[in-house]
């Protein structure tokens, strides 16, 4: 980490709001899913939030995960044989995630910026890209998501309609009801007020 003072006044308001969005019963469901993804290889972490950034800092783990959603032979990111020392090497490789994550089709705004958690600047934003990814991997549902279907919420889809050129005939003579019915209505008998005066 960097080596950084203590932080005061506001700093240190706007960094305990940030901490106090980390979810630990979300981390463990995670940790759970990562486990059972890429197998007991990876280890646990220690539980709560440092434990958990000490576990997925230098990239492997999430690299590992990324992978395990892809087919064999075409694995998004290089994983080194022996686990990076060197901080821009591990940076690098939590670079490498982020854009495989996004090829796989998590949304900009959902991904994490390295310092989020390489210097534990913002934990629940790791969660926050970590459950997008898991919701993608239930929605595409081609075979590569390990674990229970109920830890991540399904995304929406397109569900695409084709009609027909007389249905779509049809539906140019229906007035919709928001744009109101004249039924019955006339202005018949109407008055508003007396008549103008003219006076020569």
């Amino acid at each position: 980490m960097a080596n950084k003072g203590p932080a005061y006044g506001m700093s240190r308001d706007v960094q305990s709001k940030i901490e106090k969005k980390y979810d630990d019963e979300l981390e463990e469901r995670l940790v759970e899913w990562i486990v059972a993804q890429c197998g007991a290889a990876v280890g646990r972490p220690e539980r709560g939030r440092l434990g958990f950034q000490v576990w997925l800092k230098n990239g492997i783990v999430l690299s590992r995960l990324v992978n395990s959603l892809y087919p064999d032979g075409s694995k998004p990111v290089k994983i080194p044989d022996t686990p990076p020392t060197m901080v821009f090497k591990q940076m690098e490789q939590i670079a490498q995630f982020l854009k495989a994550a996004e090829d796989y089709g998590v949304v900009k705004t959902d991904v994490f910026q390295t310092v989020d958690l390489f210097e534990a600047k913002d934990m629940a934003a790791v969660q926050r890209t970590l459950m997008a990814l898991g919701s993608l991997a239930i929605t595409k549902n081609d075979g590569h998501y390990h674990g229970d279907p109920n830890w991540f919420m399904k995304k929406a889809q397109e569900h695409k309609r084709e009609f027909t050129e007389s249905q779509l005939k049809e539906g140019k003579n229906v007035i919709g009801l928001q744009m109101g019915s004249n039924k019955g209505a006339s202005q018949a008998g109407m008055s508003y007020g007396r008549p103008r005066q003219i006076i020569s």
